[in-house]
């Protein structure tokens, strides 16, 4: 049998200021873990509570209305994925170009160390900051507000989320797969569209959705770009209505019709996240 002195044994006072330690350890995490699921539950509990009553087909179908009227959040949804799709259309090019410089040619220098470290501040800065980056030089020179500066606001949101994932994915690709292609006589560049591309796109196609989702809900860069519509409206070159504006200002409503439908198109970003999420994870499990 084991000596009681030994290190493995039950009777060991080392081992048993170790195991109270660890179970003490585990208790704590478990707690955090009750502890955050608690609050997230409530809050989805509370979406689903007060945006429930004003889910249906008219807020699909409908513009938002006037006080005491009858409406949706049709023009909203619909100026939101306007410019969410223009603004990942000017992002995710410039993210993934970005990021496979970074990635491949960046080894040596001090530019591709200064870029992650001006790439990280950009994925820290509060989205309001860009807002009023955007104001000072496109609004205020155009002198209006319109959907173009508000897909430019959330296009900067979107690049430094697909640089990160982008550098990071591509530097998961082995350097054996690299070499020997090299070893064959490709270039570099058809290394990198034939190699290192397929064995990273699961990763950059994550960051991208991730990214998508995470301008999804923004409200304080269109506040000050984009503005909002009460009706329905296609032109980009104008303020365009969006879901996080309508939210914040029917929220702020006094109006109960109006406090209805910020509830709902809560419900509605909350969900379009969550699908975006889990479609990511699934993406990035099959890697």
């Amino acid at each position: 049998m084991f000596d009681k002195k030994s290190a493995i044994s039950l009777s060991n006072p080392i081992y048993k200021r170790r195991q109270v330690f660890n179970r003490l350890m585990l208790g704590v995490s478990f707690a955090a873990l009750i502890f955050g699921l608690f609050w997230l539950f409530w809050i989805i509990w509370t979406l689903i509570e007060k945006g429930s009553s004003a889910m249906a087909w008219s807020l699909l179908l409908e513009s938002t209305p006037p006080p005491g009227g009858e409406g949706g959040l049709l023009n909203a949804i619909v100026g939101s994925v306007m410019m969410a799709g223009v603004g990942t259309l000017i992002g995710t090019p410039i993210g993934i170009l970005a990021g496979t410089y970074l990635a491949e040619y960046g080894q040596r220098g001090w530019l591709a160390p200064a870029t992650r470290f001006l790439n990280d501040v950009l994925l820290s800065a509060p989205s309001i900051i860009i807002g009023l980056f955007i104001y000072a030089v496109y609004v205020a020179q155009v002198g209006h507000y319109s959907g173009w500066a508000g897909s430019l606001a959330l296009a900067i949101l979107v690049i430094p989320v697909v640089v990160r994932s982008t550098d990071n994915m591509l530097m998961l690709v082995p350097n054996g797969l690299r070499e020997a292609a090299a070893a064959l006589g490709c270039p570099k560049w058809k290394i990198v569209m034939s190699i290192s591309y397929r064995a990273a796109l699961p990763g950059i196609v994550t960051g991208v959705l991730l990214a998508v989702a995470r301008i999804a809900g923004e409200t304080a860069p269109l506040l000050f770009t984009a503005l909002n519509n009460q009706f329905m409206s296609l032109n980009m070159n104008a303020p365009l209505a969006n879901l996080p504006v309508v939210i914040f200002q029917y929220a702020a409503s006094p109006f109960e019709d109006w406090n209805r439908l910020a509830w709902a198109g809560a419900v509605l970003i909350t969900l379009l996240v969550l699908g975006i999420n889990i479609l990511a994870r699934s993406l990035f499990r099959q890697k």
